[in-house]
């Protein structure tokens, strides 16, 4: 019998520590959010940023961590510099190493996993060892690393817990005991991004600007494409199969345009539970900073009269080709999933860069995913090895076959 993916032995008696990796993107605003509303039960220990160390200076002001921790190295002294000689000056780290150890720190009880892609593996999986609660935000993380993440996190006593909107959802759906003998089958909700009924000999000429524009959420730029190309349900699908222990046969996945169901649970006996809520990523934050209590988010509680209807439809795997490109990686080679992963990341960027247009971003995946050999994800290093080849032949297609020289 599986089991969720967490178990519930933390409540709120005393304040939660928290590191936030990715504290300027969407979720990490939103966890900062969250925390504001509840000063007694939470206080922030730790903040990293990519890049943008203009806003991370504001949250250091309004929030006091200990550590802040800048990915890109070279903006370090620029940072330092805003800070007043009598102002509060947090301990600054950088790179790779920082992540991991404000991941890591002993003070620390939570650790909020949002950054984007790959880069946030090593640091994740080093709260897993640490024996944190995860609330992850990162799908990319588990997909990669196929069972080693859910394998620390068992001989560690850690917890993880889903940000993810659907996933948090079906969490909250499921009994205590996980999936079971009771539960059926998992159907997880899309929007169906922004071209959801745009003609598709159209798609050829769609612009990042386009792209980006998802009408329910606010959301990076990377995830926001996702949406577009449904990548990202199809991110989440093998998300659900690791999570959950189930297999992709029984987990549907479905268009609701209102983005209000966030996801369901079918049981044995013909039921359904679903999970509503306005899109606001505050809900899963609030419930997994909380869990196993509530507290409040900061989102109004739904007004079905106003909401009016619900739409749900079949996803159409021509339209959104990267979906299936999904459920052949999860279907393959345990190494398929990360390659998949790595191959998207890079016909993304190159999409956002302008140098292959949206309708190149499946043909790229599809080709990297045919020619990699299957390789075995024993470890971080294999997971890191597989990913730079996959990226690396990426690169080399997206140069010599689709740019016009």
């Amino acid at each position: 019998m599986s089991e969720n993916p967490a178990k519930r032995n933390n409540t709120l008696s005393k304040i939660k520590n928290i590191s936030i990796l990715g504290a300027t993107g969407s979720v990490g605003v939103s966890t900062l959010d969250v925390i504001n509303q509840h000063p007694n039960k939470f206080t922030v220990t730790a903040l990293s940023t990519n890049q943008n160390i203009d806003l991370l200076y504001e949250q250091c002001i309004r929030f006091h961590p200990k550590f802040v921790v800048i990915a890109d190295e070279s903006l370090t002294n620029n940072f330092i510099s805003k800070f007043n000689a009598n102002e509060f000056q947090p301990e600054v780290l950088t790179g790779a190493y920082g992540l991991e150890k404000i991941a890591s720190l002993n003070e620390v009880d939570y650790v909020m996993a949002a950054i984007v892609g790959a880069a946030g593996l090593p640091a994740t999986l080093a709260a897993a060892k640490a024996g944190k609660r995860i609330l992850l935000a990162n799908k990319e993380a588990l997909v990669m690393s196929g069972n080693i993440l859910t394998k620390i996190i068992r001989q560690n006593n850690s917890q993880l817990l889903p940000i993810d909107s659907e996933h948090n959802a079906v969490f909250q759906c499921l009994p205590d005991e996980g999936v079971g003998s009771k539960v059926s089958k998992i159907i997880l909700t899309a929007s169906g991004g922004p071209f959801l009924k745009k003609p598709l000999n159209e798609f050829k000429q769609i612009t990042p600007r386009e792209a980006c524009a998802h009408p329910n959420w606010e959301m990076g730029k990377k995830i926001s494409v996702d949406s577009a190309t449904m990548m990202n349900k199809g991110l989440e699908l093998i998300e659900a199969c690791k999570l959950f222990q189930m297999e992709s046969l029984d987990i549907d996945i479905v268009i609701h345009p209102q983005s209000i169901i966030h996801s369901l649970v079918a049981y044995r006996d013909g039921s359904m539970l679903a999970h509503l809520a306005y899109p606001d990523m505050r809900v899963p934050i609030a419930h997994c900073l909380a869990w196993p209590e509530r507290i409040e988010s900061g989102v109004e509680i739904m007004d079905l009269v106003q909401v009016g209807k619900l739409e749900f439809a079949r996803p159409d795997l021509k339209r959104f080709p990267c979906l299936k490109l999904a459920y052949d990686a999860i279907n393959g080679a345990e190494s398929s999933p990360t390659v998949l992963n790595a191959a998207n990341e890079i016909a993304v960027d190159g999409f956002l860069k302008n140098r292959i247009n949206f309708t190149e971003i499946p043909i790229v995946i599809e080709e990297v995913l045919q020619k990699l050999e299957p390789k075995k994800m024993n470890d971080l290093e294999s997971i890191i090895e597989t990913d730079l080849y996959a990226r690396n032949y990426a690169e080399q297609f997206i140069n010599q076959s689709l740019i016009k020289h």
